[in-house]
């Protein structure tokens, strides 16, 4: 069974690894497909990710197979299943690790529903509540953004976006652009500023403007393009503290800030006598399954479309998975679909 492997520092490698044993509460599910992320996996490459990490370890978080065995205890998931966040559990033999480990030919889901009624204590399946079964009507392809969605329309309802609300959303990268589908799904008034060369991804969304973070009156073009309104709410999708001391007094008296972004975290600085008045600060918290029901249905109605966020009809083969990564440190797109079985 193949998988990609950070084996050091910056080093990415396809390995041959032994086929994941099965528990009583776990299904195996041979991977279908698996989307890049430009944030997490190279900050965990690079010996940047703030929890720690244990080389060599499988990479990928965002991936999803199909139940082809069911363990003794299993009750909630059926053969044929499509579910999210699998991942490889590593290998104590071999002294291969994984982090989710969505990367492989082969990965493991919990039957966490299962674990609960049976009493099993809370620490053994909690994180597992990722793995959730996929309505059949969604594809594969589509699939593995799913749990970009749902990371970001939970944190999206828990920091109070919805029918009016009037959002500054900073960034232009795969979290920001979900961030804004989101914004503009909820009836949010949408305003971006990113990277210019990112304009076209969100102006196929419904949003109100888009200013190029390098414009150097942004925040007095902002507010005129605004007819002088502050907003409602600034969303950090970078995590870049000079961009919010800049653009931070244009937040309404009794605003909310939201940082979601990793970029520059362990230095992060706000200012708060840049902002005109009090405001709220929120920071990353989410829950993946208190939102996966509402962005099943949003892509049921046809509301999300991954193909704004990867090509499609061009995944790439998995045995080629770090030519990927070097195409992401190199901005040239916000993520690949990496085929998997």
């Amino acid at each position: 069974m193949k998988a990609a492997v950070v084996t050091d520092l910056g080093k990415l490698e396809v390995l041959d690894l032994p086929m994941p044993e099965l528990g009583p509460y776990d299904v195996l599910c041979r991977m279908c497909y698996g989307s890049t992320c430009a944030g997490t996996d190279i900050h965990l490459m690079d010996g940047l990710h703030p929890y720690p990490v244990t080389f060599p370890t499988v990479l990928g978080h965002e991936s999803v197979g199909r139940v082809v065995e069911l363990g003794a205890k299993v009750k909630n998931y059926k053969l044929g299943d499509l579910v999210s966040r699998v991942g490889y559990p590593g290998d104590a033999k071999s002294g291969v690790f994984s982090n989710w480990g969505g990367f492989a030919e082969y990965g493991i889901a919990k039957d966490h529903w299962q674990m609960r009624r049976d009493g099993v204590e809370e620490s053994q399946w909690t994180k597992y509540r990722v793995n959730q079964i996929i309505h059949p009507a969604i594809d594969e392809k589509t699939a593995p953004m799913i749990i970009t969605w749902r990371e970001t329309l939970s944190y999206d309802r828990r920091i109070g976006i919805g029918a009016g609300t009037r959002l500054l959303l900073i960034g232009s990268g795969a979290n920001a652009l979900a961030h804004c589908a989101n914004a503009v799904n909820l009836g949010a008034e949408v305003t971006v500023v990113g990277s210019g060369k990112r304009r076209g991804d969100f102006e196929k969304l419904a949003i109100c403007a888009f200013h190029n973070y390098r414009d150097e009156k942004l925040a007095e073009n902002v507010l005129e393009k605004h007819r002088g309104e502050k907003f409602d709410m600034i969303l950090d999708g970078v995590g870049a503290s000079d961009n919010v001391n800049y653009l931070l007094p244009l937040l309404k008296k009794d605003g909310t800030l939201g940082v979601y972004g990793w970029t520059g975290r362990s230095g992060y600085a706000i200012n708060p006598f840049n902002a005109a008045n009090s405001f709220r600060l929120y920071s990353d918290g989410y829950d993946e399954e208190e939102s996966n029901g509402e962005v099943q249905s949003m892509i049921l109605q046809g509301k999300l479309d991954a193909g704004l966020w990867y090509d499609m009809d061009k995944p790439v083969p998995l045995e080629n998975i770090a030519n990927a990564y070097v195409s992401l440190r190199r901005h040239e797109a916000l993520k690949y679909l990496i085929k998997l079985g």
